[in-house]
Formats: C-alpha cells, structure tokens, sequence
C-alpha cells in the first residue's frame, strides 16, 4: 500500500503514541483520518478487519498491523532505528521492555478513581525515580555514548524520552537528579524530526483529562465501545 500510514485508535494518546512518536522521529507522516480513526463499531462490523479485535491499528505497506510491539518493531526495523546488528537489537529490545513497564503503569492512571489516581501517581514517580531512571542514568554514564545503544540514535531513545516526558507530567523535577537523562531529553528533543512533533499542532496527543476517551469528535457511543474491547494491543 503506498502513500501515509493510516493510524485506527481512539483520539487519545494510548498506546498509539508511541507509534505516532516513532514514526514521527522516522520522519514520516500519517493520514489523518478526521477523528483519526473510523470508529471502533466500524471495525468490529467488518469481518476479519481487526484483528483479534483489539488497537491500534495501523495500515502499511498493504497489510494491516495489529498488537503494538509488532508495530513498533516493524518502524524501527523499516527505518533503520533498530541497531546494526542482533546484539545491538537485542539491547534494544530490552531497554524498550523495562521502559514500557514504566509507561504501563501511567496508561493505567486513566481508569482510576482520583484516590487510587493518587496512589498510582506515587508508585510511578517511586518506580521512575528508583529503578527505571537510575538504570539509564547508569548505562549513559559508564558507555560515555549519546544514545543508548550503539551510540546511535534508535526507538530505545525514542521510547525512553517519551517516558521521561510522561513521568515529568506528573512531577517537573524528576529527572533533576539525574544529569545523563537531562542531557540525553535535551539531545533527542532537538533532532529535527522529534522537534517538530513536540511542537504544537503535530499529531502528538495532549495530556488525557478525566474523560480520556470522551472527545468532542467522537461520538456518544464511543466510551463504552472502549470500554467493552481490549485496547491494550
């Protein structure tokens, strides 16, 4: 299939920004789809369109991709942010796994109710600050490189400044401790293609309110279509 990628998921970050972050570091553009997707009753009608009935969703190339980690390492293979060799791919894949944990507990704030919100909010900046970033911090200090892997710049830098980014939503300071991680945000933040999707106007989401599903866009439906599938993908 040629032309953009076409991007199915809710008008909510999710699991899809990270796709929409990879491939805008890539320098790709995707087709925006007006709510970016069809809706979700529209995929469920259509026999064999979804896949196991679960998104994002993301058309290209002529197929139709499911489950998000196939996603993702497909753009990072495709557009050469994978590293050079196995090795290096294998690092990759790990760095992006433990960053992915991270990232799993704040997609769950979502759901919460505002006291459990709290709790998590605390676990997450717990988890950041006392396992995940102090293991970056460490591996950017001892191989004295500017990227993690291959000092080169891959979807593990990617993912990772998406985290921090994240993380830094619910507390500003939290990598003020941790002067590798800063450098490393700065770094990536200013590569032309990351720049621009950081900017306003990109198709970056905002930071999800209490609705989180519930758009102007979408129509009444919609969140309990959400809530009734698995989005997790």
């Amino acid at each position: 299939m040629a032309g953009k990628p076409k991007l199915y998921y809710f008008n909510v970050r999710g699991k899809m920004e990270s796709i929409r972050g990879l491939l805008a570091a890539a320098g790709v553009e995707c087709k925006r789809l007006g709510w970016e997707c069809v809706t979700v009753s529209f995929f469920l009608s259509k026999d064999g369109f979804l896949l196991f009935q679960q998104v994002p969703l993301v058309e290209t190339d002529g197929m139709q991709m499911v489950q998000t980690r196939a996603i993702l390492s497909y753009i990072a293979a495709k557009y050469k942010l994978y590293g050079k060799d196995l090795k290096e791919r294998a690092m990759i894949d790990m760095y992006v796994e433990g960053t992915t944990d991270l990232m799993g507990l704040i997609l769950m704030c979502q759901f919460l109710s505002a006291e459990n919100k709290e709790k998590q909010h605390a676990v997450i900046i717990e988890k950041a600050t006392n396992r995940c970033f102090p293991a970056y911090e460490k591996i950017l200090k001892d191989h004295r490189q500017d990227f993690l892997v291959g000092n080169q710049f891959s979807w593990a830098d990617v993912h990772l400044l998406e985290a921090i980014l994240m993380v830094e939503e619910k507390k500003s300071s939290v990598i003020s401790e941790f002067p590798q991680l800063q450098a490393l945000k700065a770094r990536i933040s200013n590569i032309p293609t990351v720049k621009k999707f950081l900017e306003p106007g990109s198709q970056r989401k905002p930071v999800p309110d209490d609705k989180y599903v519930e758009t102007e866009e979408s129509p009444p439906n919609e969140l309990l279509i959400c809530k009734q599938i698995n989005v997790a993908g």
